[in-house]
């Protein structure tokens, strides 16, 4: 017994044809303004699900969704006003993130679209103390990798830098952790004991 895959069935307008001999094209379907606005609405609510986004970058959102500008204005409103999207949120937390410095905070908050005087707000905020700490933490579980490279105190610099900490604190971090390394060594070396005594 041998299988033959089944045929697919005609549709009903498979076979007709219009006047000018091709095959005729269903009008698409135009949405009704609350259509419209209600898709572009849950749209929102889902990119807003999967990530906190500035005004700026849901605006950016909205707008590859669609051409009209008063309903991507319309509900980039409705989203604020119903308590979804706040940029001050969203500074609040990037400023608030462990391990990153604060130029890195400033820069990424400025690609994300915040104004600048959040962008102010949010760095007079942080703590230098506590980016301090950040830093030299960051540094002491990263130091045995960063040791073994032919000037672990360049590669220390620069890889504090990437994250975005200014020069003062990565060298603050730098003498510290370097320091603490070199008492470890230290006390890790068994003494020397001479047998001619």
């Amino acid at each position: 017994m041998s299988f033959r895959p089944k045929k697919p069935r005609p549709s009903p307008n498979q076979g007709r044809l219009d006047l000018d001999g091709e095959r005729p094209v269903k009008p698409a379907r135009v949405p009704t303004p609350e259509e419209a606005r209600d898709s572009l609405l849950a749209y929102a609510f889902r990119a807003l699900g999967a990530r906190a986004l500035t005004a700026a970058e849901l605006k950016a959102k909205l707008e590859r969704r669609s051409d009209d500008e008063a309903l991507v204005s319309e509900v980039l409103e409705r989203v604020q006003e119903l308590g979804y999207q706040d940029d001050a949120q969203v500074a609040q937390a990037e400023g608030a993130r462990r391990g990153i410095g604060g130029f890195r905070v400033r820069q990424t908050l400025k690609r994300r679209g915040v104004t600048a005087p959040l962008i102010d707000e949010t760095m007079l905020a942080r703590n230098p103390d506590d980016e301090q700490a950040s830093a030299t933490e960051l540094l002491s579980r990263r130091w045995p990798s960063l040791s073994r490279k032919r000037d672990p105190r360049s590669s220390a610099y620069g890889f504090l830098a990437r994250r975005g900490f200014p020069g003062s604190v990565i060298w603050n971090a730098i003498r510290e952790v370097s320091a603490e390394q070199i008492d470890d060594e230290d006390a890790a070396e068994p003494e020397f004991i001479d047998d001619d005594e």
